[in-house]
């Protein structure tokens, strides 16, 4: 379905681009969750890509339909319609701007949070107009997929042989864990065929600062991640399948055994991109260290400590291409990675 755009504010699309093409990667990691074997599948992705997609699943088709309709409803609306669920606090509906330190991209988003115990006036002013259908699409969506990252954090741990095996889904199941959840819509520009070849950026390089990120989008193509030898390869889209990201804190979790993987999205000049990311967080006050049980005696941990809440609020300070981990890593380990 080709939505057309009411954005007003995202226009000059041809200004936003990169001019380093893609080759696309067939080989992604399938994680089937049915299979006796997923765990070690899991964690070479982990640690080879940051990054693996996630086939059959829980999580029911009908769900994923109803809240992309939803969300396709709200982003038709006209402009001004939109914007009275903005500007985000970081809650509520965005576009072009990304985050407050000048980084723009070809998109417009809604940001929700998904603790019940701390609403956001943004977040109810999206549900004002249709509360019924599109908050309970929302909330169908939101708990079926937190079941599943649970189970692949869980299997995440069976495979780390951390115990207890919920040593890091219980962090996504404490009442105060502070998880977002984000639609992105990516809308087309036919002006993108201007541009000689270049492709237009919809959201610009970053890593995730949370545990894990879950995303489903639609049949459009756009995802792009970064291999260890800083080559971006094109994601084939799947519209019925989950693509998980390793985010910064697990990777300072496992002491940099897996590591945040590098991603990016670039839009379509012909076909509208819809994306759903649930991002799972810690509570605020939770320290963000290396597990011991995954520590060596002789290990020592790359990172210095620190609580999310402190990460949270240096990496939303930064720009999306900055090494946010760089601040927190111990500086004899940054001597070495320059040795």
């Amino acid at each position: 379905m080709v939505v057309q755009s009411n954005l007003s504010t995202l226009n000059h699309c041809s200004s936003i681009e990169t001019r380093k093409p893609a080759t696309v990667l067939d080989s992604i990691p399938s994680i089937n969750l049915k299979d006796p074997e997923s765990k070690t599948h899991i964690m070479k992705a982990c640690e080879e890509y940051g990054f693996f997609k996630v086939v059959n699943h829980s999580v029911p088709m009908e769900f994923i339909a109803k809240l992309e309709t939803q969300a396709l409803e709200f982003f038709n609306l006209p402009q001004s319609e939109k914007d009275k669920a903005g500007p985000p606090d970081p809650f509520g509906y965005g576009s072009k701007r990304i985050g407050s330190n000048g980084d723009v991209g070809w998109i417009e988003y809604l940001l929700l949070n998904t603790n019940p115990q701390v609403t956001s006036l943004k977040t109810l002013t999206v549900f004002r107009e249709n509360p019924e259908i599109f908050w309970s699409a929302v909330k169908e969506y939101i708990e079926a997929v937190k079941v599943m990252a649970f189970e692949v954090l869980e299997l995440i741990a069976d495979g780390l042989k951390i115990e207890p095996r919920d040593t890091l889904s219980k962090l996504l199941k404490d009442e105060n864990s502070d998880s977002c959840f984000r639609l992105n819509h990516y809308p087309p520009c036919p002006e993108l065929q201007a541009l000689s070849g270049r492709d237009l950026v919809g959201f610009g390089e970053h890593t995730d600062p949370q545990i894990i990120s879950v995303l489903r989008s639609n049949s459009t193509s756009g995802l792009q991640i970064c291999l260890k030898d800083g080559v971006w390869v094109s994601v084939p889209p799947d519209e019925t399948s989950f693509f998980i990201n390793v985010g910064d804190a697990l990777q300072v979790m496992t002491n940099g055994r897996f590591k945040s993987v590098r991603h990016r999205v670039l839009a379509n000049s012909h076909k509208s991109r819809v994306s759903m990311i649930y991002f799972g967080g810690p509570p605020l006050s939770e320290k963000i260290v290396p597990l011991t049980s995954l520590m060596g005696k002789q290990e020592e941990s790359l990172y210095k400590d620190f609580t999310w809440w402190e990460y949270k609020t240096s990496a939303y300070k930064s720009r999306l291409a900055d090494n946010r981990l760089g601040l927190f890593e111990k500086k004899t380990h940054q001597v070495q990675a320059i040795e």
